[in-house]
């Protein structure tokens, strides 16, 4: 073999360890790819497995095909009213408004000219209706009197709040505010309503006008319950997304057994917190979710037990973690426990009891945090590294809250008055959705804010019991009703 070919066969050898090498380095790539790939439908598939049975997410957001697992099991009594109990049907009143009396003209058998005789009552029966809805127009006269002595004309005055030759009352201004502010009609619907029960025709300016008046004279309302809320001893916490003029803000509430209290903030963190200015000054507990902005204020906290057992139960469904079935199945039974006693009139769990469910719960997380330790899965080299703090996964998560925040999910077995769920906030926060549901956004920053000024007083006085038009109408008169409640 000459030199020319040696040197030719060695130019040959070393271009196909280039190749081999590029091949090599190509194929690590592809890996990796392919591992993000893999990485990236897990976490797709755990997102298509959340809904509103196992997350957070709402039932809207369900489908129509799919019908998520309920948490309660099914119960074996038939459905309708249960024995003992107590019914409700319409019954007669005492003082009727009006009586038509029916009496027989003739004899059935001979004839006889009855109408001239004594009857009596032989039966009753009433129909509970409706009069005709319309406007009761009420004239206001001013009158001058000329004085006997010096001939001067004096001249009256029209009482307070008749300002114009024709205008609304209290009443139908209230009415039209209700039924926009609290039972979101859309604002020409509203006007179609009054026209067709009572010809009222009202423009959609002057529902406007109406409600930016009310917002006005609820102000001083607002911080009273602001004022209410910061001495209290409890209150629940939560927030949800709005749109204003088409972008994303935030309403949050601040509500307890008899009050509540909305507020809108363009953030949703700390900021907004700040800016309604209840969270720095309220020293009390709060129930509220996992939201870490929460977590910055030095009041006690405790965490929403709903939101735990669907954590739970996304969990044991789409990790196949066992524990946290069992953990589950636990907190429900925690619950259950402390309904029962709060039935009793007791203001805590007996400890003996209670001690037996605290060492039941860490004999539970123990084995989670064993059970993940040993399947926690291999770092891949391969996958490129991402700046920050490394994202843990759903187990990882929940297993740091039950642990590190023990104290805060149990404080319920020790204090009966604490619920174990955030409901009462979720609860007041679900009209809110209705309303971005039917109108999709506030057209401006001052409907929104009226509208959270109206609905916290009018949800307030529903909760205290008090009749939504007369609290309405006592607005538009000057003198709102005064909260009669504190917090809990």
């Amino acid at each position: 073999m000459t030199e020319e070919e040696v040197r030719k066969q060695g130019e040959e050898l070393r271009d196909l360890k280039e190749q081999l090498a590029k091949k090599d380095q190509r194929i690590e790539e592809l890996e990796a790819y392919l591992m993000r790939a893999l990485l990236r439908i897990e976490e797709l598939e755990r997102r298509l497995g959340k809904d509103s049975h196992n997350s957070s997410k709402p039932p809207s957001s369900d489908g129509l095909g799919r019908k998520p697992g309920k948490a309660r099991k099914k119960s074996e009594k038939r459905s309708g009213g249960q024995k003992g109990h107590q019914g409700t049907s319409l019954l007669q009143v005492r003082t009727p408004d009006e009586i038509r009396s029916h009496r027989p003209t003739h004899c059935e058998v001979c004839q006889f000219d009855l109408q001239q005789e004594v009857g009596r009552v032989k039966e009753r029966r009433q129909i509970h209706d409706i009069p005709e809805i319309r406007l009761h127009v009420r004239e206001h006269h001013v009158e001058e009197i000329c004085c006997p002595a010096c001939q001067h004309l004096t001249r009256a005055r029209f009482p307070a709040g008749v300002d114009a030759p024709a205008q609304y009352g209290p009443n139908v201004q209230a009415l039209a505010v209700y039924l926009s502010q609290f039972q979101l009609l859309p604002m020409a619907r509203t006007c179609e309503v009054l026209e067709d029960l009572c010809q009222c025709h009202l423009s959609e300016a002057s529902l406007v006008n109406w409600i930016g008046e009310a917002a006005t004279h609820l102000e001083p309302t607002i911080q009273r319950l602001k004022a209410l809320f910061i001495s209290g001893k409890f209150q629940h916490a939560d927030e949800t997304g709005i749109r204003v003029k088409g972008l994303l803000h935030w309403v949050h509430v601040n509500a307890t057994q008899w009050l509540t209290l909305y507020s809108w903030h363009r953030k949703r963190g700390h900021e907004a917190l700040e800016s309604i200015g209840i969270w720095p000054q309220f020293q009390g507990r709060a129930m509220h979710d996992r939201w870490s902005s929460y977590d910055r204020y030095s009041c006690t906290h405790s965490l929403c037990g709903a939101h735990l057992l669907r954590d739970c139960l996304y969990v044991a469904e789409q990790e196949k973690q066992p524990w946290a079935q069992s953990m589950f199945d636990l907190l429900l039974a925690m619950n259950k426990a402390a309904e029962y006693w709060r039935t009793q009139g007791a203001k805590a769990i007996p400890k003996a009891e209670r001690d037996d469910w605290i060492a039941r719960y860490f004999a539970t997380l123990a084995s989670g945090l064993s059970r993940y330790t040993a399947q926690a899965p291999p770092i891949d080299d391969r996958i490129p590294k991402k700046v920050g703090r490394k994202k843990q996964d759903a187990s990882k998560n929940l297993l740091d809250a039950l642990l590190y925040r023990a104290e805060n999910i149990l404080y319920f077995l020790d204090d009966l008055s604490v619920p174990f769920t955030n409901n009462q906030a979720e609860r007041d926060l679900r009209m809110i959705k209705v309303q971005q549901k039917i109108s999709g956004t506030f057209r401006s920053p001052e409907g929104a804010t009226a509208f959270c000024i109206i609905r916290s007083y009018l949800a307030t006085m529903r909760k205290q019991g008090r009749s939504m038009m007369e609290a309405m109408a006592a607005v538009f008169t000057g003198t709102p009703f005064p909260v009669a409640w504190a917090p809990e």
